[in-house]
This record gives structure tokens, sequence and C-alpha cells, in this order.
């Protein structure tokens, strides 16, 4: 569609480029991640760039797989999860707390994200580590069972060089 003048018509007043204003229809990959106190990736998920941070949690969650433990049965869920204040909605509590999860995640409008400060800064050095691999930096693969591939093996050689030492 053009205009008499043979241009296109760029967006409509208020319209921004995509369906989402945060993300402007942002094409690309988010990795999603729960990692434990050292920075160990626990769960890895991807998903659009434009896909809201809320919408990955239940699965990230659900991801866990059981850890050892030197004394009684496998840990099949974390005792305490910390989230910023994307993940402030009410089924998301209730569903945590439902698991019998105990979660500190930060409100909308109320509290200040510099209290998650040393908790986040361990997710975002992890997210550092996944960039720091080429293939993760940019994504190449069409497919996401291919990207996802590539963050989990990334994600693997993060625990071995860390739990090496």
């Amino acid at each position: 569609m053009r205009d008499r003048l043979g241009q296109r018509p760029g967006p409509q007043r208020g319209q921004l480029t995509g369906p989402n204003p945060t993300d402007r229809g942002k094409k690309g990959s988010k990795i999603h991640l729960i990692v434990d106190r050292q920075g160990l990736p626990l769960s890895i998920g991807i998903s659009a760039a434009n896909l809201h941070d809320s919408q990955a949690l239940i699965p990230l969650v659900r991801g866990i797989p059981p850890i050892r433990s030197r004394r009684g049965p496998r840990r099949r869920r974390p005792a305490k999860l910390h989230g910023d204040k994307g993940y402030d909605y009410r089924h998301l509590r209730r569903w945590l707390a439902s698991r019998g999860i105990r979660h500190r995640l930060a409100r909308k409008g109320i509290e200040s994200s510099r209290r998650l400060g040393r908790h986040r800064w361990v997710v975002e050095r992890t997210v550092s580590w996944l960039s720091g691999c080429r293939r993760l930096h940019r994504r190449y693969e069409r497919k996401p069972e291919h990207f996802l591939a590539f963050t989990a093996i990334a994600a693997t050689l993060i625990c071995h060089r860390r739990l090496a030492k």
C-alpha cells in the first residue's frame, strides 16, 4: 500500500511497530533461567522476545530436575524463589504457594528493585556467561529446538567449569 507520492505509510498515530509497546514487536529470542545461589543453571527455557517473562515461570519451575542430597530423598522443588517485578502476578504467587515454594517476588509500584539486587546479580552473571558463547550471542538457528540445545550445551559447560574448580 502506497500513498500518492509512492511512499509507504508509516505507523499510525499512537501505534508502535508491534503489538507489545515495551518490546515493540521485536523479533528474536529470550533465554529464561532459574539458577541456584552460586549461579549454576537449574532450568533453561527460550521464548520469543515479545513474550512476557511471567509466562515462562511455570514451565521453568516444572523443568527443574530432582536434586540429589546427602541425606534423604531427592529434592524436587526449590525451597525459595526470588524474582523481579515481571513475575508479580497473583496466579503465579498462588501456584508457587500451592507447590510449597516460598517466594520473594518484588511487587509492582510498592517495592524497589534494589532489594533484589544481590539475588538478581547472580542470574545476570549467569546470563553473561551464556552470552559469552558466540553461538548464543546471535541466533543463527532457525529451529527453536536447535537453539535450546545449544543453550543447554552452554549451560552444561558452565556447570562443568564451576564444579571442576
